[in-house]
């Protein structure tokens, strides 16, 4: 028997800072990689401050905005005719889509999730006070003129109401004000979730929502990963349960990459990875190897 072998965090060529890889594209080099399952997760940012930055997708080369339903046609259709392309082989393929979260657009956010058949929605914080903290251009704006201890009210309290909205199945890349925060901060920036995190965590428990680990961290030179596996066991102590690992490729040759360290990061703490069907969260068991 043989682990699960699966990648939930994929940007598309509908990703407006993904290379231009098609979802057929991704599912033949997956299926060639021994992948069981692949989970597509196109960007929706939302933030009516960025509207002009940030609050498109691209479809045939061509910008579309995030709240315009011909995208997820497409999206959808493109999904369902890879499905059927690959039906009978051991790969299976599903939809979903990573939201960044901005307090405030929750109807937005309802409109395009509900009203599409996603098998798993993630929640992302990419931006503070409209800063795009995940960027190398952006983030000097945002972390230079502020303390760690605002840092951490900023992340934390926006965290705390992208749980609360219910909104989402899993949160992706926690602690990503690391990736360039600890530029400015050095290693304490690694402390700023202690005496937070936990009730965080536990509310993230009861709403059956799960954590995800990220590997991107590693191609940007950080050794650990999106969350630190202190963090990782911390989730587990306060009760959640459901994980997923994803490598948030951009670029064909970032599929899959670093997953087994982060699949062994979950054996360490014997800990479940997990897929999604019409958001439904459902276990990895043992695949038997065919002889």
């Amino acid at each position: 028997m043989k682990s699960v072998k699966t990648d939930y965090h994929i940007h598309p060529n509908y990703s407006i800072d993904a290379a231009d890889v098609s979802i057929e594209e991704y599912c033949k080099k997956a299926l060639d990689m021994g992948f069981n399952e692949i989970c597509f997760t196109t960007h929706v940012e939302l933030d009516p401050v960025r509207r002009e930055m940030d609050n498109y997708v691209m479809v045939n080369g061509k910008r579309i905005s995030v709240l315009d339903p011909a995208w997820l046609d497409s999206y959808f259709n493109e999904i369902r005719r890879a499905q059927e392309q690959f039906k009978g082989t051991p790969l299976h393929i599903k939809a979903g889509v990573e939201i960044g979260y901005c307090p405030g657009t929750e109807k937005d956010i309802e409109k395009i999730v509900n009203n599409y058949p996603f098998d798993f929605v993630l929640g992302a914080i990419h931006c503070l006070d409209h800063i795009a903290i995940s960027s190398m251009k952006e983030s000097p704006r945002y972390f230079q003129p502020r303390t760690l201890d605002q840092v951490r009210r900023d992340y934390f309290t926006t965290l705390q109401e992208l749980v609360a909205t219910g909104l989402f199945d899993c949160l992706a890349h926690l602690d990503l004000y690391v990736r360039y925060g600890s530029r400015y901060f050095g290693p304490e920036i690694n402390r700023i979730h202690e005496g937070i995190i936990e009730s965080i965590f536990k509310e993230m428990a009861q709403k059956g929502m799960g954590l995800e680990i990220n590997t991107s961290s590693r191609r940007r030179g950080l050794e650990e990963f999106h969350p630190s596996k202190e963090i990782v066991a911390l989730a587990a102590e306060s009760g959640i349960t459901i994980f997923t690992v994803g490598s948030d490729a951009h670029k064909l040759e970032e599929l899959g990459e670093y997953l087994d360290e982060a699949e062994a990061i979950l054996e360490e703490f014997n800990l479940t990875n997990h897929v999604f069907t019409k958001r439904q969260a459902i276990p990895c068991k043992p695949v038997i190897s065919q002889k």
